[in-house]
């Protein structure tokens, strides 16, 4: 697990916004919680060769 976190700022159309925060709404998510994961995935999809730690492969 992280032991640290730190702050990602980034840019997004604001009907996107509203619409991606409806539906984490929906899912009883919040919309950070949506992102890391969405990140894990793109790390584990496109890691190549690296060597992951087993607290992320472990998390989907």
């Amino acid at each position: 697990m992280e032991n640290r976190t730190a702050r990602l700022t980034i840019l997004v159309d604001p009907r996107k916004k509203r619409i991606f925060e409806e539906i984490c709404a929906a899912h009883d998510l919040t919309p950070s919680q949506v992102v890391r994961k969405l990140i894990r995935q793109y790390i584990i999809e496109n890691a190549g060769d690296r060597e992951l730690p087993d607290w992320l492969k472990g998390r989907s």
